[in-house]
């Protein structure tokens, strides 16, 4: 998420959103935005399970959690592209989403 808001001014000058979801609780999403200070929209509080099954995020069942999951979504709500992680090695950064915008 820090990667998404040291890139936030390239966003908004694209006037593009952006936004995260979390499983985390409302307690632990407010200590993230705080340290790295972040000022866009941070949802909280999504079921593992559930999300996984919407969305095909990986799922842990064992530990009860979801790895990161990126997408970008077109101003129609369509899914333009999605990158599934099961570690953290090939998430979505920032750059990758300002190039596919840019295209």
């Amino acid at each position: 998420m820090l990667d998404f808001q040291r890139n936030i001014k390239e966003f908004e000058r694209k006037e593009t959103q952006v936004l995260a979801a979390s499983t985390d609780t409302w307690d632990h999403a407010l200590q993230t935005v705080e340290r790295y200070k972040l000022t866009f929209k941070v949802g909280y509080g999504l079921n593992p399970k559930e999300f996984s099954a919407m969305t095909g995020a990986f799922y842990n069942e064992t530990e009860n959690y979801i790895q990161a999951t990126g997408f970008v979504i077109s101003p129609e709500g369509k899914i333009e592209n999605a990158v599934y992680s099961s570690r953290s090695i090939g998430r979505l950064t920032a750059k990758d989403c300002l190039n596919f915008i840019g295209h």
